[in-house]
């Protein structure tokens, strides 16, 4: 178990240190982070509404900041090109994540033409417009649970079934690491500081 939570703590921080140097990206996290824990409480309540708040809030802030504002230039503070950092990732890299959020904007489209999904759902249950977001909603949700398992299954093949289950656990988790990582975020944004130093932060976690 001891190793466990080791591996857990490294992919972590590895995540942050490779990943997160933009304040305008951390902010975004903060924003992603808050829904997402809106969207966990509405699980018990009404599923397709996660889905809804998970992809369409949670989902565009965390990836907007990754692909428009973390810096793509070489890691001064890691040493580091970002080629080497989307080769060695351990989740999902900008490639894995232009076709997963691909998929997810196909998904309204494809539903648009047919609400069945070519059979694999059931037609709504609630006619017009509204019956349609929640098609688009659920299949959403049934994505999101897709692209989860199949990567952590695709790295107990690549690795070992810890690191696997400790990424999904990480994933699973993020959000309120995230709200603890990155509440300040925002105001070293308004202090005009666009990029995190990385000085302050607990280098012992590093692998």
């Amino acid at each position: 178990m001891n190793e466990f939570f080791r591996t857990l703590q490294i992919q972590r921080w590895d995540d942050h240190r490779y990943y997160h140097h933009s304040r305008i990206n951390q902010s975004l996290h903060l924003v992603s982070a808050v829904s997402f824990v809106i969207a966990y409480a509405l699980l018990f309540v009404d599923p397709v509404a996660a889905a809804l708040v998970g992809w369409c809030v949670s989902m565009t802030s965390r990836q907007a900041g990754h692909f428009f504002f973390e810096p793509k230039g070489y890691d001064e503070v890691n040493q580091a090109t970002h080629e080497h950092k989307e080769e060695i990732k351990v989740g999902y890299n900008l490639q894995r994540k232009v076709v997963l959020m691909a998929l997810w904007a196909a998904v309204p489209a494809v539903l648009w033409w047919d609400n069945t999904l070519f059979g694999l759902m059931d037609p709504p249950s609630v006619a017009g417009f509204e019956g349609y977001v929640r098609q688009v909603g659920f299949a959403w949700l049934v994505l999101g649970a897709a692209g989860l398992l199949f990567r952590t299954v695709h790295l107990f093949l690549l690795q070992d079934v810890k690191t696997g289950l400790a990424w999904m656990t990480k994933i699973l988790t993020d959000p309120f690491h995230d709200i603890k990582l990155y509440h300040r975020a925002p105001l070293h944004l308004l202090r005009g500081e666009l990029i995190d130093p990385m000085g302050g932060a607990d280098r012992s976690h590093q692998a």
